[in-house]
């Protein structure tokens, strides 16, 4: 009766637009794999991190949809530690999970770090959990890695794979808790011959099979979503791509890992990024994606609208929504109730704003035209200055603000400033200028006509 009351509560007093990243401040799901089950809600199953110090925590939340615009947000539906522990074995952390429903059950395969048993399974009757009877999955120790994906094939058989820098696959049994050993084939993917990270993903569309992962063929990590194809589950796999890249989200961004699904005749990547300019806090967002004819995924980019409406101008517009940084600045949490993270008290930041630090935002409608801009800082000794641009980095100019010192950075206040009038859609990039320490603070802005 209380896990119903909290899930009440929850949803009913928490809606979140469908805006990057989708996660409320204070809550970081990385690792998302999305799934569509029976009742026709998208369930997102991930990791949570909730340190900079470590990746990923002891409890698994589920987020679930109708219209990708309202989530509702489930807590300690899985648990490795503490009094709702389920994992009797250890008390590791919990990494990326899959989760896979057959026959009446939800199966959800879980992962930790360190040497053998690193991989489990779990079952409840509802798509949400709670997760009970948790045992170790039959994986050989030589074998024994992180990230599982698991997927059904048409004909019922399920796979399950897992790795890193070489992913392995192999049958599941009828009983969905263990993998038949003598299927496993080594390096179906590679880091060498499919850019292959960790974190695969399994579809089937149109008869070809896509192998969806963390790909580490550019910047020098494992920034980009990519994948492979085949004509069997199997394999051999065929270098396809890059669907997304995550890279600049954040001045401390790694790595990537996500999903693709098929939602009301949409498609979808869900990946992650990095935030509070750790690599170890990620979020989870979403940008809509398509298939060419000939079954190649064209890549996209990070946006802050995701499957939302572009960001309106004339209402108020989070700093957290940028999907661009360069330089120092990150978002940072500065009002945070870590016994509610869906607590709508729970606000963000962009910090740390150094001089020469820029800030992206796409898109925002300007409608039939804005004539000023304000936003709300909270100024360090330095001030400095926000420069406002379109469409690129080296765009046009539309105006400037002036931000005064006040030295008081727990103290927010409104600067504003006329801008050239501009209409339309465009991406506004957000240029600081000024001292050579930390100059300001933003929490939000708006534009007016």
């Amino acid at each position: 009766m209380k896990r119903f009351i909290l899930f009440f509560l929850l949803v009913c007093t928490l809606t979140v637009m469908a805006q990057n990243p989708i996660c409320p401040p204070g809550l970081n799901i990385a690792d998302p794999t999305a799934r569509v089950w029976k009742d026709g809600k998208l369930y997102m199953y991930g990791s949570r991190d909730d340190n900079p110090n470590s990746y990923c925590s002891h409890d698994h939340w589920v987020l679930s949809t109708s219209d990708l615009i309202n989530w509702e947000y489930l807590p300690n539906t899985f648990n490795s530690k503490g009094s709702k522990d389920k994992v009797p074995y250890n008390d590791r952390q919990l990494y990326a999970p899959d989760c896979m429903y057959k026959d009446g059950l939800y199966y959800l395969y879980y992962c930790q770090p360190g040497k053998g048993d690193n991989e489990g399974v779990a079952t409840s009757i509802s798509p949400t959990g709670p997760f009970d009877n948790a045992k170790i999955m039959n994986i050989p120790a030589r074998y024994s890695q992180i990230d599982p994906g698991v997927f059904i094939d048409d004909d019922g058989q399920a796979y399950y794979t897992w790795g890193q820098f070489s992913a392995k696959i192999a049958k599941l049994k009828p009983n969905m808790t263990e993998i038949d050993t003598t299927t496993i084939i080594d390096s179906v993917l590679t880091s060498k011959t499919h850019q292959f990270h960790e974190g695969n993903y399994m579809i089937k569309r149109n008869g070809i099979y896509y192998m969806v992962y963390a790909h580490n063929g550019r910047h020098r990590h494992p920034t980009c979503i990519g994948y492979s194809t085949s004509t069997s589950p199997m394999g051999p796999y065929t270098y396809g791509g890059v669907i997304i890249d995550n890279h600049g989200c954040n001045p401390g961004n790694h790595n990537n890992h996500g999903s693709i699904v098929e939602f009301k005749g949409q498609w979808y990547v869900f990946y992650h990024r990095s935030t509070h300019g750790s690599k170890l806090m990620r979020k989870a967002c979403i940008e809509p994606i398509e298939f060419l004819a000939n079954g190649s995924i064209p890549e996209v980019e990070m946006t802050s609208q995701s499957v939302g409406k572009l960001l309106d101008a004339f209402s108020e517009i989070e700093a957290e929504r940028t999907c661009y940084i360069n330089g120092i600045a990150r978002i940072e949490t500065f009002s945070f109730d870590k016994n509610n993270l869906v607590n709508s008290s729970n606000n963000d930041q962009l910090a740390q704003i150094k001089n020469g630090d820029n800030a992206a935002f796409k898109s925002i409608d300007f409608g039939a035209g804005a004539l000023s801009f304000t936003a709300t800082v909270a100024i360090a000794a330095s001030g400095g200055k926000i420069e406002l641009r379109i469409d690129s980095l080296n765009g046009p100019v539309i105006g400037s603000c002036n931000v005064k010192a006040t030295g008081d950075l727990n103290k927010w206040e409104t600067v504003t400033c006329n801008i050239e009038k501009v209409s339309g859609v465009h991406q506004l990039y957000l240029i600081f200028s000024g001292g050579d320490d930390e100059m300001f603070c933003v929490d939000k802005f708006q534009f007016h006509n």
